[in-house]
């Protein structure tokens, strides 16, 4: 772990350089630009908040905004994972050819996702404004609980790109997971109409946890519980060693198997 954090450091600029780049050709020669970044979270809030407004009513204070904070903080793990999981093998010219800390690929590419999910946490202000929905002193933890989940897409694509260079089913496997953690996660539905007997099962994703602190940061002034907190950082360094052992074991081959 030491090493990460020594090659974090030593090619911070290089990192930046790479994700920033990424960020800027993701929507180069399109005519909305950065903006496209804002339209796939915006249209499908429209899409989900007509469902569950108007025909499978849901009775949630000010839905659009819950609705809308569980799409972004969604997307960032989708986005940063699916991103992450294609690092290695995005670069394929680089990486057979020059030398240099394969981490940084994985790193920058998460730190390009975070870029995105703040232009679209920018929308998410401007609903409030709209809504008449002003934040309170517990905005101050929507950082924090925002570096948990940055953490968590690290770990998670630490593992996910060094398995993909070797097994390409992996991109597929993990598109399913996601689909089916779309709906396993509180981001349509409010906690409280899960059966007593199964909110445990659900309880057992991070991101359920991470979403509910969000809100409660953001939207409803409630503070993170001790238990949540304790968690969702518990699980994200696990998730994020685990991940970075299975990319050093892999890592001396990518070269060959790329």
């Amino acid at each position: 772990m030491n090493n990460i954090i020594t090659n974090i450091w030593n090619y911070r600029h290089l990192t930046l350089k790479l994700a920033i780049s990424d960020f800027k050709l993701r929507y180069k020669n399109s005519i909305l630009g950065f903006f496209w970044s804002l339209v796939e979270p915006l249209l499908m809030l429209i899409v989900l908040y007509i469902i569950f407004s108007f025909f499978m009513k849901m009775n949630v204070e000010n839905y659009q905004l819950f609705l809308l904070t569980g799409i972004i903080s969604w997307n960032m793990l989708s986005r940063g994972t699916s991103m992450g999981l294609n690092s290695i093998l995005g670069k394929s010219s680089i990486v057979s050819k020059v030398y240099f800390p394969r981490e940084i690929l994985i790193i920058s590419s998460s730190i390009t996702a975070l870029l995105m999910t703040l232009l679209e946490f920018v929308v998410l202000g401007i609903f409030m404004l709209i809504f008449a929905v002003m934040p309170t002193m517990t905005i101050i933890y929507f950082p924090f609980i925002l570096l948990i989940q940055f953490i968590l897409i690290i770990g998670l694509s630490f593992g996910l790109a060094s398995l993909n260079v070797y097994y390409r089913d992996t991109q597929y496997i993990w598109a399913v997971i996601l689909q089916a953690g779309f709906f396993a996660s509180p981001i349509i539905y409010p906690l409280s109409i899960i059966p007593e007997k199964y909110i445990w099962i659900i309880k057992l994703n991070p991101m359920t946890h991470i979403i509910d602190m969000l809100r409660g940061s953001i939207i409803y002034s409630t503070l993170p519980t001790i238990q949540d907190v304790i968690f969702v950082i518990m699980i994200s360094f696990i998730i994020l060693v685990i991940g970075y052992i299975i990319f050093l074991r892999l890592e001396p081959r990518f070269a060959e198997e790329i």
